[in-house]
């Protein structure tokens, strides 16, 4: 969605659009905290089940395995903090969203919530 407006993918060309497009920073919301592994995501789910894994495996790895959690976490908080607040940089106008980008978001975020409230709908 962001590419298609200012056609970079420069994070900090596209600063500023929680002021321009508070939608867009609605969605950019929860796809991060989907991708931090909140309760009750399916991505807490895969992380604990990694987490045991790899300490049953060797316990020196629950180390190496906390630090990519913490840099994770924090590359993802960074983007949205690049992206959707601070100045805006854009000297164009920026166009409204359309509801192409809404659908696109929902039809992204629907599974994750039905993964998340019915498990079972896997198997």
């Amino acid at each position: 969605m962001h590419y298609e407006r200012t056609h970079t993918r420069t994070l900090i060309l596209t600063r500023g659009y929680c002021i321009a497009l508070p939608l867009t920073t609605m969605w950019w919301f929860l796809s991060s905290l989907f991708n931090l592994a909140l309760p009750p995501t399916t991505n807490l789910l895969g992380e604990l089940l990694i987490i045991t894994a790899l300490f049953n495996w060797s316990t020196t790895t629950i180390f190496f395995t906390g630090f990519t959690m913490l840099l994770t976490a924090t590359y993802t908080l960074y983007t949205f903090i690049m992206t959707q607040h601070g100045k805006l940089q854009t000297q164009n106008a920026i166009p409204p969203i359309y509801t192409r980008e809404h659908l696109l978001m929902v039809l992204h975020l629907i599974p994750l919530l039905l993964l998340t409230l019915r498990p079972n709908m896997l198997f």
